[in-house]
C-alpha cells in the first residue's frame, strides 16, 4: 500500500504539470500501480460533434498511465510513452473519469490499462499505454547511422 508521504509527493508533483493545470485534472485515488482522476468537460475543447475531443481523451489516458507507474517508481524516475492505443466506445459529453492500472512494471517497459467513463458511468473508451523507463535504457548504445 502506498504510504502517505509517497502519496503527497505524487500529488504535489503531478499538480504542477502544465497539462494537468490546463485540463483541470483532479486526482481522486492513488495506490500502488493505480491512479484515478476526473477531468472536467470544457466545451472549448470539444471535437466536431460537441463531445470531449478524442485526442484529449487520449491525453487523459496517457497522463493517468504515467501517474499510475509513478506510484511504483517514484516521481523522480524519467519515463516516456512508447506507444498507445485507444478504442472509443461512446461519445463523452460530460466530465470524464479515468482509472489506470499498471499491467506490469517491467525493467524497461511498463504497459498500463486505462478505462474512461462519463459522469453517468458509461464507458466511453478503453486504452492501453506503454511507457519506457529511461534509466533502464543503455546510455552507451551505438548511435543509429544516418539513412543514405
Amino acid at each position: 500500500m502506498l504510504d502517505e508521504q509517497r502519496k503527497k509527493k505524487l500529488f504535489d508533483g503531478v499538480r504542477h504539470i502544465p497539462i494537468v493545470e490546463t485540463l483541470g485534472f483532479k486526482l481522486l485515488e492513488i495506490d500502488d500501480g493505480y491512479c484515478k482522476a476526473v477531468v472536467p468537460h470544457n466545451r472549448k475543447y470539444d471535437g466536431i460533434f460537441k463531445s470531449f475531443h478524442g485526442g484529449l481523451l487520449m491525453t487523459v489516458a496517457d497522463s493517468l498511465a504515467c501517474f499510475a507507474i509513478m506510484t511504483l517508481t517514484g516521481v523522480e524516475e524519467p519515463l516516456t510513452t512508447t506507444d498507445m492505443n485507444i478504442r472509443f466506445l461512446a461519445p463523452c459529453r460530460t466530465d470524464v473519469t479515468a482509472a489506470a492500472r499498471v499491467i506490469k512494471l517491467g525493467r524497461t517497459l511498463c504497459p498500463v490499462a486505462v478505462d474512461l467513463y462519463d459522469a453517468e458511468g458509461v464507458q466511453v473508451a478503453v486504452a492501453q499505454v506503454t511507457y519506457i523507463r529511461l534509466n533502464a535504457t543503455p546510455s552507451d548504445a551505438a548511435p543509429v547511422p544516418e539513412p543514405r
